[in-house]
């Protein structure tokens, strides 16, 4: 997941994120809460101050790490370098959400968790500093 990272962060000059083992601790409790409930939303807010937050779930053992990554990471095609949350060429800055947390230039820190319960991998990925801030540029 790093790895994957840092190459869309690289393909547009920002920096390396580094692997916080706190955020990923953090990402891996709320994974375990997912796959244990189903319900597949974003963590409360209040629960993770200044953190973004990616989620994916998917058939469990069906996909890769890369994989995973890339449902993200492609979203490129849809982005528009604009202030958020005008960055995307559909009008909806949803479509381009978690490619543009991926690749925010002021992002330093990222932890990922992943769990397995009713049938589904469900991962979890916190961002430190947070991104998709408005009016602000990813990069």
């Amino acid at each position: 997941m790093l790895r994957d990272h840092n190459e869309a962060r690289r393909e547009v000059g920002t920096a390396n994120l580094v692997l916080d083992a706190d955020l990923s601790r953090q990402a891996l409790e709320y994974a375990e809460e997912l796959a244990r409930t189903g319900n597949f939303r974003h963590s409360p807010g209040s629960s993770r101050q200044g953190q973004g937050e990616n989620l994916w779930v998917g058939t469990a053992n069906a996909f890769s790490y890369e994989d995973m990554a890339a449902g993200w990471i492609n979203e490129k095609q849809y982005y528009t370098h604009a202030a958020f949350p005008y960055v995307s060429n559909t009008g909806n800055w949803q479509d381009v959400g978690h490619y543009t947390q991926i690749i925010w230039r002021d992002t330093k820190r990222l932890g990922c968790g992943i769990a397995t319960g009713r049938g589904r991998d469900w991962l979890v990925c916190r961002y430190s500093p947070q991104g998709n801030i408005v009016g602000q540029y990813a990069y």
